[in-house]
């Protein structure tokens, strides 16, 4: 018979006051590929499905809560008095938990849910705590951390370390998994005998040493813990992001023929088989099916788009846009809450807003559905097999026979029958040999000036 294993919970910090931002709104809510850095966290975590999560708030902390409400209990740090202090504040909102703790850091927010999961197998036996480490490129002042084969000897900070400490480039992530009947006790034993007057977490593996405790340490790559203190780290975070999710997309079959260029949404899907030109940016909400090539310089978001289409280059596929199988979107087209049905096309130019295309119709270059009269929007309806010749206006609310032609340089202001012919525009009118005499009563004018 197995035992089942311990319950699982998480502390996260997030109350800070994130000043190197400078910004109104709170840091662990700045973006990363378009979802706020805190909701990275919390979505990897609900991998591991904890039985209680705790967010420690401070400054800004209505937005924080705003974001967290149905996820997580909220734990108030008020004044914040440093990192132990801050997972203080989460024993009430943990009490009669017994399992396993997981501390976390809101603006390290990238952490995988295996590497979580690292650390708290790593709590084992008598083991207190748990501590992440990672080697960066340059320690800098971050906290040493001594070990020999996993075995912690001492935890130190930069500035008390001696020489031969700072040389050691296991640096201390801040991240740690502690079981619930030790965190708190260690946790009360730590003082503010410091520089700053303030209670520092990584204290609590000294106390458990001294005690005779084990404390252990786990590796894990510097791009796992980074975090973002300012709209430069933000932008170091961006890209490590960026970096990750087009290396899983081109594994899982997708190409890119300049990867770097690409710049994808935390919740892109993309299916195999699909290619992606140079300089692609895709907003929220963006489903791309199997057979798909989009063209350079195309901007999508809120899109779904059937197989085998063609998007581009230099589209914009706005919100609400679907794309049935083999549609093609051409060159500075641009759709917003446009359905088009299997083998329609918009080449070139145009602009189909608040539409319905039937299959097989062919929008002309600059074609615009007229859907705004400055207070309302309105529908424009294509049916199947329609042509709008070029340079059309579709004056909404309109609708498009199946099989009807429009003649190029159009304003259609009434519905249009299945099959017929619409042309609206002023009868030509042609003058012979004024234009030469226009020119010659226009050349003597000039000369005489």
């Amino acid at each position: 018979m197995t035992s089942s294993p311990a319950p699982i919970a998480a502390i996260i910090l997030a109350a800070g006051m994130g000043t190197r931002m400078k910004s109104s709104r709170h840091k662990v809510l700045h973006p990363i590929a378009g979802k706020p850095m805190l909701r990275h966290l919390m979505d990897s975590l609900a991998e591991l499905r904890p039985s209680r999560t705790v967010v420690v708030v401070g400054a800004l902390k209505e937005q924080v809560e705003a974001e967290v409400t149905g996820r997580a209990e909220v734990a108030v740090q008020q004044p914040q008095l440093g990192t132990g202090h801050a997972v203080q504040q989460g024993e009430t909102a943990l009490a009669g938990f017994d399992g396993k703790i997981l501390i976390l850091y809101g603006d390290a927010p990238l952490v995988p849910a295996a590497t979580m999961q690292r650390l708290l197998d790593a709590l084992a036996g008598d083991v207190a705590v748990a501590v992440l480490g990672f080697r960066p490129a340059d320690p800098g002042a971050y906290g040493r951390i001594i070990a020999r084969d996993g075995a912690i000897a001492k935890m130190v900070e930069y500035k008390d370390a001696s020489a031969a400490e700072r040389a050691e480039t296991l640096c201390n992530s801040g991240l740690m998994a502690v079981h619930s009947r030790d965190l708190f006790a260690l946790l009360a034993r730590v003082t503010n005998n410091n520089a700053a007057g303030e209670y520092y977490l990584p204290d609590i593996v000294g106390l458990a040493l001294a005690d005779g405790r084990a404390c252990v340490v786990i590796e894990t790559a510097a791009d796992d813990v980074a975090g973002a203190n300012s709209r430069a780290e933000l932008a170091q975070l961006e890209a490590i992001f960026q970096r990750r999710r087009r290396a899983e997309l081109m594994a899982a079959g997708v190409s890119m023929q300049a990867p770097e260029t690409v710049f994808l949404c935390a919740d892109t899907a993309i299916e195999a088989d699909v290619t992606i030109e140079p300089f692609v940016v895709f907003g929220p909400g963006v489903r791309i099916a199997s057979g798909t090539t989009i063209r350079a310089h195309s901007h999508v978001e809120g899109a779904v788009i059937g197989p085998d289409c063609e998007i581009g280059p230099f589209a914009r596929l706005r919100p609400g846009t679907v794309l049935g199988s083999g549609v093609k979107i051409g060159n500075f087209v641009e759709t917003k809450k446009a359905v088009l049905g299997s083998g329609a096309k918009a080449n070139h130019l145009s602009y189909l807003g608040d539409a319905t295309v039937g299959p097989k119709a062919n929008i002309g270059a600059g074609t615009i559905t007229c859907n705004y009269d400055g207070f309302f929007k309105y529908q424009t309806v294509i049916g199947a097999g329609a042509f709008i010749g070029s340079n059309s206006a579709l004056v909404a609310p309109v609708s498009i026979g199946n099989g009807a032609i429009v003649g190029a340089g159009s304003t259609i202001t009434g519905d249009v029958t299945a099959d017929a012919l619409a042309v609206a525009r002023g009868r030509q009118d042609e003058r012979p040999g004024w234009a030469a005499r226009f020119r010659a009563i226009q050349t003597a004018k000039k000369g005489k000036q």
